[in-house]
């Protein structure tokens, strides 16, 4: 049963503020991951985030600008706790904790639903798909480039093009993880799964490029 709604609160209030924008964005989510982004209304989220139709304008001026809140906060997450990395921590370690709270991340319940949503709506939304990109995965490379150019420059790992071995490290990891996942033709992984495709990765990356 829906939430009766009144009035939306005042905006000098900004506690009550992002407690209503996250609610909405909440309901949003819950409808876009059951409806797909084509089939669901400004009606039905505000529904389901238990607002008047009224608010929900207030905090979102489209369906669309919802939609890419939602994309920007999930890589906000993503980017903050992930791929935020352990500068005094052995190399091989902080690698491992990275890949498997990412492959982690990326594989839980809804996440796959929501980047088939972002993939199908990037050709008629273009700017949506460049938004993801350099919130998400660009953002993402860019950290873990920054890490391994740290540790060239330490003399931990021999001089190679970091921004590239750091996308094709990312990818390895998703190769037997995510990826069947988003074609529909396995289900989440499970924990023995995760473990030997990141200790793959990390193993093969630390033998191509670490120093001996």
């Amino acid at each position: 049963m829906a939430i009766q709604e009144q009035h939306a609160p005042p905006l000098s209030d900004a506690r009550t503020d992002s407690a209503k924008r996250r609610q909405i964005m909440q309901g949003a989510g819950d409808v876009f991951l059951a409806q797909g982004f084509d089939a669901a209304s400004m009606g039905a989220i505000a529904r389901q985030a238990g607002v008047s139709k009224g608010t929900l304008y207030v905090y979102f001026k489209s369906k669309e600008e919802l939609f890419e809140s939602i994309v920007e906060e999930q890589c906000a997450q993503q980017a903050e706790g992930i791929f935020t990395l352990d500068r005094e921590q052995d190399i091989e370690a902080t690698l491992t904790r990275m890949a498997d709270a990412f492959v982690r991340f990326i594989c839980r319940p809804g996440a796959v639903s929501a980047m088939r949503t972002v993939i199908a709506i990037a050709d008629r939304m273009p700017e949506l798909g460049a938004r993801f990109y350099q919130t998400g995965p660009a953002r993402g490379i860019a950290s873990l480039t920054a890490y391994l150019e740290e540790q060239v420059a330490a003399g931990v790992l021999r001089s190679h093009d970091c921004e590239v071995a750091a996308a094709q490290f990312i990818d390895s990891c998703l190769s037997m993880t995510y990826k069947p996942m988003l074609f529909n033709a396995a289900g989440a992984p499970d924990d023995d799964r995760i473990a030997r495709v990141i200790a793959m990765a990390v193993g093969t990356y630390l033998a191509a490029y670490r120093k001996v």
